[in-house]
């Protein structure tokens, strides 16, 4: 038991399992971050400049026969809106932070 504990250990320092694990938890805080920005800035600024026209109410519906679907494009919009910023928001970080080049292997 003693020997499968030490090379559990070994992994997690060999393979920067704490490294991605804290990546990890700083990376949802980030999104969440980065989320709440474009809800209460990013998508009333761009409603304004559309003169009102709030983001997730930009829809359309198609109909075919008796069935219909609507597709919700403004959520779509603002989820791309929320990826491209978290994916700003990282490498940012990351860039200033001096991380890239910390992950280099020697």
């Amino acid at each position: 038991m003693n020997k499968m504990l030490k090379g559990f250990m070994d992994f997690v320092r060999e393979q920067g399992v704490v490294g991605v694990a804290v990546g990890i938890a700083v990376g949802l805080q980030a999104a969440s971050l980065v989320s709440t920005l474009v809800d209460q800035f990013i998508n009333p600024l761009v409603g304004l400049l559309l003169q009102g026209t709030d983001l997730t109410g930009i829809e359309s519906n198609v109909e075919v026969g008796d069935a219909s679907v609507t597709f919700g494009w403004g959520y779509i919009l603002q989820a791309l809106i929320v990826f491209l910023a978290t994916a700003f928001v990282v490498y940012m970080i990351v860039e200033k932070s001096g991380l890239a080049k910390a992950d280099k292997k020697k």
